[in-house]
């Protein structure tokens, strides 16, 4: 008997194991993953983004450096609960992003906000979409006033890195 029920439930982990993470929210923002060039037209600085699947799947880590020693993580989910993607994105300035979103007509959009150093709300909108070239456009934006006026913060292209 104890045999049995040990294998039930070895199946039964396997079998969760396989189906976690399996519907096709999951696989929305997969074409960012790889490893990335990113140039910005605004200071022509080549930085590095390495986009990897981790967490059998369920999740997608963006590891980012710049030349000047800038550099940040983020850690990205399709919430099944919510029915919503979530970025978490922290930095070496000490910068905690917290975003959430949905993917939606080619591009993900996700958005959060912040406090600035004079205390003051900044809504941040940050959109990702994969152009016809291959290449990953991502436009990050903040709104001082809830969203009627945008400044663009970084408008970057990602260009795979062939091996």
């Amino acid at each position: 008997m104890k045999k049995t029920q040990l294998l039930t439930l070895l199946f039964s982990c396997l079998s969760w194991q396989l189906l976690a993470c399996s519907s096709e929210e999951y696989r929305q923002f997969d074409f960012w993953i790889g490893e990335w060039q990113v140039t910005n037209p605004a200071n022509n600085q080549v930085s590095i983004s390495k986009i990897s699947l981790i967490n059998n799947n369920c999740s997608i880590l963006e590891e980012y450096q710049t030349p000047s020693g800038y550099q940040g993580k983020s850690l990205n989910i399709y919430n099944q609960q919510t029915k919503q993607w979530h970025q978490t994105w922290v930095d070496n300035t000490g910068l905690l992003l917290q975003l959430n979103g949905e993917f939606k007509q080619g591009v993900m959009t996700l958005s959060g906000l912040t406090v600035d150093n004079k205390g003051q709300e900044v809504l941040n909108k940050i959109s990702w979409k994969k152009l016809s070239d291959g290449r990953v456009n991502q436009v990050w934006q903040t709104s001082t006033d809830k969203g009627k006026h945008w400044q663009t913060l970084f408008d970057g292209y990602y260009q795979k890195i062939q091996p």
